[in-house]
């Protein structure tokens, strides 16, 4: 009896690319049972988030639509539950790291694939944000679609080209609606086309056309729903660089950014990255992949950088470099056989995110090594908005009907909104509004819900910490029945909120030039 011949064993890039499924694969497993596991609370901006997802639209005060989009998506599929807004993000990040393990495979070979894929999986800043719902998420994975139909563009074939240059600009414009910061890949596409004689070659008039006409058509909605609000997600974009700062050319906030990439992309990582693109553009031995990677990594950073020198910069604004920047770490350390400096890393690296989600379904352990300060601004949140309508059903039943519920802080303003709304959403229950400080609003919450004259009438304030509260008292004829409330946070720090009753709102005029209200004339007990 004749015996069938042995298969043949997989190949180097089939074996790549079975650890890359099992990596990301049992990654994301982990991440999405922390996230049904913790018992941390949303950030006020991911409730921010959840609020905007209550009515669909094409564009919001502060951000594109996509982040919204995801969690009404989500939500409607398992509920309002804290880990059901924030499913899409370890799913994205999954997603992002096997488009990057295909765009390194193309350029590289299958295990700097796998490399690759575990650089981004396990960058800090992808840890952290695989933990809560945030713009980031949306934003990486649709650049990753965008650079790997860029890289794939050239090799198409001739009947090909049209719906890779089509799928090439759908995914850049996808990432638009989730992040501005996609504007970066736009400029990398004009860089490298300028520098690379290949790029250049990629493209011809046709492919350019259908490129230039599905990115506007995907966009199309978003530019014009800010057209119809005054380019106000646009203009808090713009607000956000804080250009008018009084002190510019700060060399400390241009060192506190570079350190803090080190953080975000991991030690091994960014000093790769920062110092090969240095030795390798000095030596001239810049191969054709690493220019079309380095053309989509280093413009977020140095923009970004320069941005921190003459004003400020938060350390995941240069995000976007990070998906070319993990090829391209991935690609060099492979090439010159650094595959200790290398597991080394990620070693580290991947310590951190063990420790990360450990402190997300026991944040005692964060507490118990000093680290609970980055943890307060998810915790306490629902026994804050327990303490407000616990006093406005007080108010309600002993005294009367309230005209409104009205927050100083958006962060207030949301938490209630969200942890608050099997009551706010019940007839009968007064309305959320926000008492807008300056003569313009400065959020959505202020936009959509300002307090006026009419939802003044008798109103319950909420002062987080009591910041505003005298500038509030005289916005009003009467105020009575201060309570001061605290929330325990951890062993050391507590959240405070003042609630006290305002009757008739009569709001001083603020000023013309600085759009503040006058100073109290009586100081806060």
């Amino acid at each position: 009896m004749q015996t069938a011949p042995d298969a043949s064993p997989p190949s180097n890039e089939t074996r790549a690319w079975r650890l890359t499924l099992l990596m990301v694969g049992g990654l994301t497993i982990v991440r999405l049972a922390a996230l049904f596991l913790t018992p941390l609370e949303l950030y006020p901006d991911e409730a921010q988030y959840w609020l905007w997802s209550r009515e669909l639209a094409f564009g919001y005060f502060s951000k594109p639509p996509m982040i919204a989009w995801l969690i009404w998506l989500t939500t409607t599929l398992g509920g309002d539950a804290e880990a059901w807004v924030r499913l899409s993000a370890p799913l994205l990040h999954g997603a992002t790291a096997l488009v990057i393990y295909r765009l390194a495979q193309r350029l590289y070979g299958g295990w700097p694939g796998l490399a690759a894929a575990a650089i981004y999986s396990l960058m800090p800043g992808v840890v952290l944000s695989s933990g809560l719902m945030a713009t980031d998420a949306p934003l990486l994975f649709f650049l990753s679609l965008t650079i790997w139909a860029y890289v794939a563009l050239p090799d198409a074939s001739a009947g090909r080209r049209a719906p890779v240059a089509a799928g090439l600009g759908a995914a850049l414009g996808l990432a638009f609606l989730s992040k501005y910061a996609a504007i970066y890949a736009l400029g990398s596409i004009a860089l490298h086309f300028l520098v690379s004689k290949d790029a250049r070659r990629r493209w011809s008039p046709m492919t350019a056309a259908i490129f230039l006409a599905a990115f506007v058509l995907v966009l199309a909605p978003n530019l014009a729903w800010n057209a119809s609000h005054q380019f106000s997600t646009v203009k808090h974009t713009a607000a956000n660089a804080n250009w008018n700062a009084q002190q510019l050319f700060n060399f400390r906030e241009l060192i506190e950014f570079v350190g803090s990439q080190f953080g975000v992309f991991g030690p091994l990582p960014f000093a790769v990255l920062a110092g090969g693109a240095l030795w390798l553009g000095v030596k001239k031995k810049v191969e054709s992949p690493d220019l079309l990677l380095l053309c989509f990594a280093l413009p977020p950073l140095i923009v970004v950088a320069a941005e921190a020198f003459v004003s400020r910069a938060n350390a995941n604004w240069a995000g976007a470099a990070f998906v070319g920047g993990s090829v391209l770490v991935a690609g060099w350390m492979t090439r010159w056989n650094a595959r200790r400096w290398l597991l080394g890393g990620l070693a580290l690296q991947a310590l951190f995110a063990a420790f990360f989600v450990v402190c997300m379904v026991n944040p005692k352990v964060a507490d118990a090594v000093g680290l609970s300060n980055g943890f307060k601004r998810v915790r306490g949140w629902d026994q804050t908005v327990a303490a407000i309508v616990a006093r406005t059903r007080e108010e309600q039943a002993l005294r009367g009907p309230l005209s409104a519920v009205a927050m100083d802080d958006r962060f207030v303003y949301n938490a209630a909104a969200y942890y608050g709304r099997d009551y706010f959403g019940q007839p009968g229950a007064p309305p959320l509004r926000m008492w807008v400080h300056e003569a313009y609003a400065q959020n959505q919450a202020e936009t959509e819900a300002p307090l006026d004259a009419d939802y003044g009438r008798r109103a319950l304030i909420v002062s987080l910490e009591g910041g505003y509260r005298p500038e509030i008292e005289q916005d009003f004829k009467a105020v009575s029945g201060l309570e001061i409330a605290r929330v325990r946070l951890d062993k050391t720090r507590s959240r405070r909120i003042d609630l006290f009753i305002a009757e008739d709102f009569a709001p001083l005029p603020r000023d013309p030039v600085t759009g503040l209200p006058p100073p109290p004339k009586r100081s806060q007990p």
